[in-house]
């Protein structure tokens, strides 16, 4: 190709063919939307007469680099895990630990086929879909791994927001994630499950996407993930069809404890509650901040009465 009309660089080009067997060619390239905090890259790789789907992930956001420097090495363990169980996951092609080549840390990985669907035309059917999907991943047996599960909020230094107009609630979930977690079984979880990294075909899920914050810890994280992010997206209605769905779809092997729901709301704090961008470009144009706000506290008040 042109590489004039490319993104990319020679060298991030070089490295791709170097990666991907020196027959190959970068025939197409294409900057993907709904990141937020890397940048996505749709590759077409040429061999031949064949074509090879890949996706380029570039980790070029400087405060989470400095957070978690081991970024896309963290990312390539993790799809090599999930390979393990019966997911339709993105593989792993080749990484850039260090941005030795790329100039920042990257991961090449091949193409999940599929679109993001925030508008079925079934909820339920969806929402089932999404539930059932993820089943597999915590069914990977996982004594120990070197990335652990933790809230991104410091639990001990949480105070109740000055925009609420609950503050009582927010104390007692305050309260309660700073007290003792539930027992769980420890499993390989997706950490940052929800309908944007899930891939539809027509109405069918296709794969699960977006990899650099799975680790080992609670499956329930998983679920409430998913929970809040319905909830801020579509209301506590959708989130509960959700829970239900999830319940019924992992029997036995699954506990619903509300905790990790209440866990997963303070990491909203300091807020006040925005509008994911991502969710507006994908056909939820009815969402404010202020719709937002309602929905989240909302999903506080349910949680807190199943308590």
């Amino acid at each position: 190709m042109n590489t004039s009309l490319t993104p990319l660089s020679p060298q991030i080009l070089d490295w791709i063919r170097a990666i991907s067997g020196s027959a190959s060619q970068v025939s197409a390239v294409k900057k993907l939307s709904g990141s937020t905090s890397t940048t996505l890259y749709r590759l077409d790789i040429s061999r031949g007469a064949q074509t090879l789907p890949l996706v380029l992930r570039l980790f070029d956001n400087p405060e989470w680099l400095a957070e978690e420097p081991e970024l896309a090495r963290h990312e390539a363990s993790n799809l090599q895990m999930v390979s393990k169980a019966e997911i339709a996951a993105p593989e792993l092609v080749g990484f850039d630990e260090t941005g030795e080549f790329c100039g920042v840390p990257a991961i090449l990985m091949t193409r999940v086929p599929g679109e993001v669907n925030l508008l079925p035309k079934d909820t339920d059917a969806w929402l089932y879909e999404i539930a059932a999907a993820i089943q597999p991943l915590h069914h990977i047996e996982i004594d120990s791994y070197l990335w652990e599960y933790f809230p991104y909020n410091d639990v001990s230094q949480l105070q109740v927001p000055p925009w609420t107009d609950i503050p009582e609630a927010w104390a007692r979930a305050i309260e309660i994630v700073q007290g003792p977690w539930p027992d769980f079984r420890p499993c390989f979880i997706h950490r940052d499950y929800h309908p944007m990294n899930v891939l539809w075909q027509g109405e069918h899920l296709s794969g699960i996407v977006d990899w650099p914050n799975a680790c080992r810890g609670p499956a329930g994280i998983d679920l409430i993930w998913c929970r809040n992010n319905l909830s801020a997206m579509y209301g506590i209605e959708i989130a509960d069809r959700f829970l239900d769905a999830f319940i019924d779809v992992a029997g036995s092997s699954f506990t619903y404890d509300p905790f990790w729901d209440l866990l997963g709301i303070i990491e909203t704090l300091p807020g006040p509650p925005d509008v994911y961008e991502p969710w507006l470009e994908f056909g939820l144009d009815h969402l404010t901040p202020e719709l937002d706000r309602i929905h989240l506290e909302q999903y506080l008040q349910s949680v807190l009465a199943c308590i």
